[in-house]
Formats: structure tokens, sequence, C-alpha cells
């Protein structure tokens, strides 16, 4: 019985560590990858989509990347587009980016309470008294390998129809019809096309399998170094 909660408490750490990983995998694809927006406005021409210069259109994703992260109360910035200085975002816009930043402040909080959950069960091994560089390798290798197979079977899915399931992403996670966007009146689906949220996934979907790669790695290693050990 005790055994079984050991590695019940392994595995649950892995799925939280599985979680944090690809949580912290959206997060370094749209802030830390050095001069990734500005090759996404470059390959699928939005400058001349949205008559700015590079500078403006980046100065413009800046305030809106603060503002998901909760660095910036509203979304009312001005640029200039065609000479004209004006709002970057009608209120349609910004009513939707509202639900967007909910979406994106959620996700912190859950990686925040995975981590936290992470730290439980590692506090909980070590009242078990158990092995732990016997169990949590072990239990990390399983539950991440179960947790990465499920993943590039739903990575599978998707690239088979990226706007179906692009549609339905939306469907799933609001209420309301605000995120059908207008190329016409609506600047936001002109900076972001599908192509940019197809990329983005894929670079996200990258990050991800070579972080959950190197833990299974990890693992081997250290089961490997167990077994050295105890021989």
């Amino acid at each position: 019985m005790k055994r079984i909660l050991q590695y019940t408490l392994g595995i649950i750490f892995s799925i939280c560590l599985m979680t944090v990983l690809l949580f912290t995998s959206i997060e370094a694809a749209v802030y830390w990858v050095p001069g990734f927006f500005e090759k996404e406005y470059a390959k699928y021409n939005v400058t001349q989509d949205v008559s700015m210069t590079m500078d403006d259109l980046l100065e413009v994703t800046d305030e809106m990347m603060a503002y998901l992260r909760g660095d910036r109360e509203d979304l009312h910035v001005e640029t200039t587009m065609g000479g004209v200085r004006r709002e970057f975002f009608n209120e349609r816009e910004i009513a939707h980016m509202e639900d967007v930043k909910e979406l994106f402040l959620g996700g912190i909080a859950i990686r925040r309470g995975c981590l936290i959950a992470m730290a439980l069960c590692l506090a909980g091994l070590f009242l078990l008294k158990a092995p732990v560089r016997k169990v949590l390798p072990r239990a990390v290798l399983t539950g991440t390998g179960l947790f990465f197979a499920a993943s590039a079977a739903v990575a599978g899915i998707i690239s088979t129809d990226f706007t179906r399931y692009f549609i339905l992403f939306h469907h799933m996670f609001f209420n309301n019809d605000l995120w059908i966007l207008d190329p016409a009146t609506d600047m936001l689906i002109n900076i972001v096309p599908e192509g940019f949220f197809r990329d983005t996934v894929f670079l996200i979907g990258a990050i991800y399998f070579f972080c959950v790669l190197l833990i299974l790695v990890l693992c081997l290693f250290f089961i490997r170094k167990y077994r050295k050990n105890r021989k």
C-alpha cells in the first residue's frame, strides 16, 4: 500500500510537471523567442496589410502582450496607420482580448497550482520515506510517457485540419462570437492571421516536445545510474 501511494504521488508529480512545461512552452513561444513576431509579420506581409512600419507594429504587439500578462490595464493603444494617428484596436477587439487575457492568466494560475502540487508530492514522498531517486524517475517516466503519447496524438489530429480545430477551440473556450473578426474593420485578424496561429502552435509543440524528450532522457539516465549504484 505504501509503495502504491509513493508511485501515485510520483505520477501526480509527473502530470503536474508536464502541465507546467506545456504552459511554459506557450509562454516561451510568444515571449522568449527572439524576433518571433517580426519574422511572422514579415512572412505574412502584415505591415503592408495594416499600413504600418515594422517598428510601430512591434510596439503595438509589445503593448498587447503586456496586457495579456496583466502588466497593462487596457488595450487602448494609439499608433500611426497610413500616416494617420488612431486607436489600433476597436471596441469589439478589446472585448475579445479581455476574454483572451482571462485564458492567459488562467493558464498562469494553473501552472502556479501545479508547481504547488509538485512541491506537496515531493513533501509526501519524503514523509513516506520513499527512495526518491528510485521512485521519482520511474514514476515521471511513466507519467511523461503517457502525457507525451496523448499530446502527440492530439497534435497529430489537429495537424490534419487546423482550421476545423482552430474553430472548435474557440467554441470550447469562448461563450460569445467576439472572436469572429472582420478583416475589413478589425486589425487584430490582420496582425495574427491563421498562418500565424499555425506557426505559433507548431513552435509551442516543438518547444514542448523537446522539453518532454529531455525529461525522458534524464529519467532514463537516473534510473540507469541508480541500478549501477545498487550493484
